[in-house]
């Protein structure tokens, strides 16, 4: 089975690319999403986030609220989060891997911001990195996760710049500034096509 990892900063327009290889009939696995599910369904990790971070990140209920967890963590905290994180994360992205592998898959793709960090690119044949100007992410994050400019840029200031994914990946997926949807999705269908003949 060939492997294809999706990475790149927030905003970028990963989730696009993914629908794209998906749209192709790859089988996927979104880190974020794994991400999520594990916030609410994995004590050891509750835990943990609760150890570092302190009880401020619960809700009334006693779960993980996302956005105070955010809060706690931007600006300075982010490699705190991910030792605690990632191995959970990568845990649970090997059992879909597996998952696919099992269920006759020919091709995996695995879309995760810290691709390269966690450890996730050593399963990969080929790393895509999706990358756009720094202004467009801006606007699309304030928009998707309804928050501020000033949170909003500082999220975006604290991520690895472009060079690391550029001189960290087999190749390189443009979200231009004038784009249009169709534009994009038209560059990472073309791209994709040519990865999955190449597997051929």
């Amino acid at each position: 089975m060939k492997v294809i990892g999706i990475t790149g900063p927030t905003g970028a327009g990963k989730t696009t690319a993914l629908k794209v290889l998906s749209a192709l009939g790859v089988a996927v696995a979104d880190a974020d999403e794994v991400y999520h599910a594990l916030l609410t369904e994995n004590e050891e990790m509750r835990a943990g986030l609760v150890s570092a971070f302190g009880e401020n990140i619960l809700d009334e209920r006693g779960k993980i609220d996302r956005k105070k967890l955010s809060q706690a963590v931007y600006p300075d905290r982010l490699e705190e989060l991910n030792a605690i994180t990632h191995p959970y994360v990568v845990e649970r992205m090997g059992q879909l891997l597996s998952l696919a592998e099992e269920e006759g898959k020919s091709i995996f793709a695995i879309d995760a911001i810290a691709l390269m960090e966690s450890g996730l690119s050593r399963w990969c044949d080929e790393t895509v990195a999706v990358l756009a100007p720094k202004e467009l992410r801006l606007r699309r994050i304030m928009v998707r996760d309804n928050i501020d400019e000033a949170y909003a840029r500082r999220r975006v200031d604290h991520q690895k710049p472009e060079e690391f994914y550029r001189e960290g990946c087999s190749w390189v997926l443009e979200n231009r500034a004038g784009d249009t949807p169709e534009e994009f999705e038209g560059r990472a269908e073309a791209l994709f096509r040519d990865l999955l003949l190449g597997s051929c």
